[in-house]
């Protein structure tokens, strides 16, 4: 680099006038003005010259304490450091489970931070034990925090790949085999069926309803996305095996059917000769002769598949699996179940009450004619309805109905 006493040496001057005019001052001024930015430059090249050469010192420096002194003024030791970096290690193989934070979605999945070298991805498929079209119909959005289990590795950045379906199915699977062991009634939605049964979906998973274990008189068809209730046969999670019963579970709905109670139930189909109504998982059949006193041609101009309506049992035969159902009986008025249903509906059960109490009343009537008619039988009718040894207590006219006992007083 030219010294700036070097660059000053090279230029000329010329001798300054005697006498002050104004045409040789005029020379000066401009020779001026042009050394001016010569002085200029060359004083900025020796300041960047400068901070160069310091700049260059402070590198030195540095590597030079890197190399003799690497942790002087790190507030942690190197025992620490790793200490640090095994706390935010973890096993990536499969099956293993980690945490990690959701920072971003998209149409195919979302995008974990577990702390690893790469992000992990959770594909849509592995967000939910259900079917959904995106991520966030199964709560999944930015900032969530979840525990995932590893089910692989992408090839192209070594990214892990999870899921939370797997964590969700062997939840599932451990809450089947508790409701298995408490006997416990589920519903389940029939989603599927082929020649040997039909298939339900219950807590996440798909079980297997064979026809031997439905209680219905309905077809497969019939059947497709309505709810029954069902009973744990068997559930293997290794063999990935869940068997359900249909029956099993009306079986226990039937026992607490009696003659005369009010059930709540829905439509399912039409016939020419009624209608059947799925109660509770039971299939009854309302006869037209049972809609209303009052003489329907059409049975679609009263009920409909789908609507929800109070019956009342009139029949229940345990063997063959068959209700006879009625809404007649519960009419206050002959037709209302045409011309008012609502007021049936809001009746039903004081109508059942009074439908059970002639039925005590005429079971009653029917013992006393039988002891009044076979007398040689030793037997008589006690207040409480119940036949027990010949007394005096019998009236001589048999029971009359102001004796027979209310039924709220039994309630």
């Amino acid at each position: 680099m030219v010294s700036l006493a070097q660059q000053l040496s090279v230029l000329r001057w010329s001798p300054l006038p005697s006498t002050s005019s104004s045409r040789p001052t005029t020379t000066h001024n401009r020779r001026t003005r042009t050394l001016l930015p010569v002085v200029c430059s060359v004083a900025l090249s020796n300041a960047q010259n400068r901070e160069r050469v310091k700049l260059k010192e402070l590198f030195e420096q540095a590597y030079e304490r890197c190399r003799t002194a690497p942790m002087e003024g790190v507030s942690f030791t190197v025992d620490q450091f790793t200490e640090a970096l095994e706390k935010y290690d973890f096993d990536s193989e499969v099956g293993t489970k980690i945490k990690g934070t959701v920072f971003a979605v998209d149409a195919s999945g979302a995008y974990v931070d577990v702390t690893a070298k790469s992000t992990a991805y959770l594909p849509l498929q592995e967000a939910c034990i259900h079917r959904i079209k995106h991520v966030q119909e199964a709560g999944i959005v930015p900032g969530l925090r979840e525990e995932f289990v590893v089910i692989g590795e992408n090839e192209v950045d070594d990214g892990l790949i999870l899921s939370l379906k797997a964590i969700e199915f062997d939840l599932a699977w451990e809450r089947c085999r508790q409701l298995q062991a408490e006997d416990a009634v589920v519903k389940g939605k029939i989603v599927n069926g082929n020649k040997g049964g039909l298939v339900a979906e219950v807590e996440g998973l798909k079980g297997f309803v064979p026809f031997s274990q439905i209680s219905t008189k309905l077809s497969g068809e019939e059947l497709l996305e309505k709810e029954l209730p069902l009973k744990f046969v068997e559930v293997d999670e290794e063999q990935s095996r869940l068997i359900l019963s249909h029956r099993k579970a009306a079986a226990d709905s039937q026992g607490q059917l009696g003659i005369g109670s009010v059930v709540t139930g829905t439509v399912q189909s039409l016939k020419p000769y009624g209608a059947f109504v799925d109660i509770g998982g039971i299939s009854g059949l309302l006869h037209v002769s049972q809609i209303s006193h009052d003489r329907i041609t059409d049975i679609a101009t009263v009920l409909q598949p789908g609507d929800i309506l109070k019956v009342m049992i009139l029949s229940h035969d345990r063997e063959r699996g068959r209700v006879s159902l009625s809404t007649k009986k519960l009419e206050p008025t002959p037709g209302d179940m045409i011309r008012n249903p609502k007021l049936v509906f809001e009746k039903a059960e004081e109508m059942a009450q009074t439908f059970r109490q002639r039925i005590a009343q005429a079971e009653a009537m029917a013992r006393a004619d039988m002891l009044r008619f076979q007398p040689e039988s030793g037997l008589t009718l006690s207040n409480e309805g119940i036949l027990g040894p010949l007394s005096s207590e019998l009236p001589a006219e048999g029971v009359g109905f102001n004796e027979v006992p209310s039924a709220e007083e039994h309630s």
